[in-house]
């Protein structure tokens, strides 16, 4: 496999992922009326961090500790927990919900740190990791470390480029989207985030 065929493939992957609803959509979504279009870049630094440690996790055999049937159940009950507590309070704030309002500076890191957050209380996030990530980051170390960079790269190539325009869109929609319609999408997002914290235990 050429570094071209890695990182098409690994951004093909990543892409389909990241374009399915989710917990990082959701407060990609959430937080850019009130930060603006930084948020989705400074949102897939902190998921970029998390990544490079589940990389060489793998790499390093750790990820055998937390493919196990106890630890991945204990993974899906606390990530659904946070996902809920995060759903519940967008539900609180709907009445206040404006995108009138201007954008609130912030510091960069806190974006960052809620990036790392969302991701890692995503249980499927780790799942994803320890089952089809597992298998195309082995199949990239059998040709060297520069595969597994460029399989990188073309992994969070995707989330940086989806996300990014997610949020720039989000910002720049304030003009031509109401209030209404802006606490009705905020709402379905909030209910799909409980719901999927929901099932997510059921099913675990």
């Amino acid at each position: 496999m050429t570094y071209i065929s890695i990182f098409a493939v690994s951004f093909t992957i990543a892409l389909s992922g990241a374009l399915m609803p989710g917990p990082l959509l959701t407060a990609v979504i959430y937080e850019s009326t009130r930060h603006g279009s930084k948020t989705g870049p400074l949102f897939i630094l902190g998921h970029a961090v998390l990544e490079i440690l589940m990389i060489a996790g793998i790499i390093f055999g750790f990820s055998q500790f937390i493919s196990t049937p106890l630890a991945l159940r204990i993974i899906a009950i606390a990530g659904s927990i946070i996902l809920f507590g995060f759903g519940l309070s967008m539900l609180i704030s709907l009445p206040h919900l404006t995108l009138l309002q201007t954008v609130t500076p912030t510091k960069p890191s806190s974006l960052v740190w809620l990036g790392v957050t969302m991701s890692l209380t995503n249980p499927y996030w780790t799942i994803w990791w320890v089952t089809i990530g597992l298998g195309l980051v082995l199949a990239a170390q059998k040709q060297g470390w520069l595969a597994i960079i460029v399989f990188f790269l073309g992994h969070i190539s995707a989330d940086l480029g989806w996300y990014s325009l997610v949020a720039l869109m989000i910002h720049k929609g304030k003009k031509f989207i109401s209030d209404k319609i802006y606490r009705g999408l905020v709402l379905f997002c909030a209910l799909a985030l409980i719901a999927f914290s929901v099932w997510f235990v059921l099913r675990h």
